[in-house]
């Protein structure tokens, strides 16, 4: 499972029964192993037994075993070994789909730490968010071990796409109000209008890229005290998705 970039291996450890719950009941074919600790054997006979009409192994460990596989003592009691989840090309005619039910966006554009991408993921499925829009650049994180982990089962629901960016913004634009963000030159989030909204979110220490920003059709701030510079990346995520989630 070690050599290339997290989305090009072949193999994932997905580590929880929080996540490992999401990717069998969203792409069971997916995972080709699974191990847990005795405690959760309780939970996991479904896992099981899905692994098993497939001839597909399963084996309860102890925990040390349990770690040497998920790479981490923070495994939860379970790991399953799964084959990635597919990072798709952008798509504007889904995209109409989900502008026409309302749905939220998340793009990320720059956003390195691979925990922050979990977090984000894990608040862009509890607000709804229909997809995930990864910027395809080198300092991007992808899906991996350490992302699924912080998810929760979060990636698995949403649908993850890799995009050029700013062309796939002015794609966008036909269905969506294109927000991008900024910790000091941002306005507070406008009311929802007639479009539903695409946030744009970058990294912490060079924010979005002067391309992007200039392709988003307003920039928004999370107002505070000032007495930080900036929210996390992901609690500034899903402050934002709060308040454009509301009706």
């Amino acid at each position: 499972m070690r050599g290339g970039p997290p989305h090009t291996r072949e193999l994932l450890r997905i580590c929880g029964l929080a996540a490992v719950q999401a990717v069998v009941d969203c792409d069971p074919g997916r995972v080709e192993r699974l191990f847990f600790e005795a405690r959760l054997k309780p939970a996991v006979g479904q896992f099981c037994r899905a692994l098993g009409q497939a001839h597909k192994p399963f084996r309860e460990v102890d925990a040390a075993e349990l770690a040497r596989v998920a790479g981490t003592v923070l495994h939860g009691g379970i790991v399953a070994i799964t084959r990635p989840q597919p990072l798709l090309p952008f798509d504007p005619a889904a995209a109409r789909r989900w502008a026409q039910q309302r749905k939220l966006l998340v793009i990320l554009d720059g956003v390195g730490n691979p925990h922050n991408l979990g977090a984000v993921a894990r608040s862009a499925a509890f607000f709804g968010v229909a997809a995930l829009l990864l910027a395809d650049r080198p300092d991007q994180a992808l899906p991996s071990d350490a992302s699924y982990r912080v998810a929760e089962g979060g990636l698995e629901r949403l649908t993850l796409y890799r995009v050029r960016l700013p062309a796939a913004l002015r794609l966008l634009k036909r269905d969506y109000r294109v927000l991008g963000t900024d910790a000091v030159r941002g306005d507070p989030p406008p009311p929802i209008g007639d479009r539903p909204a695409a946030l744009i979110l970058g990294s912490e220490e060079h924010g979005l890229a002067r391309a992007t920003l200039a392709a988003c059709d307003a920039v928004v701030r999370i107002p505070g005290s000032g007495q930080v510079q900036s929210l996390n990346v992901a609690a500034a995520a899903a402050i934002l998705l709060y308040l454009l989630a509301r009706p």
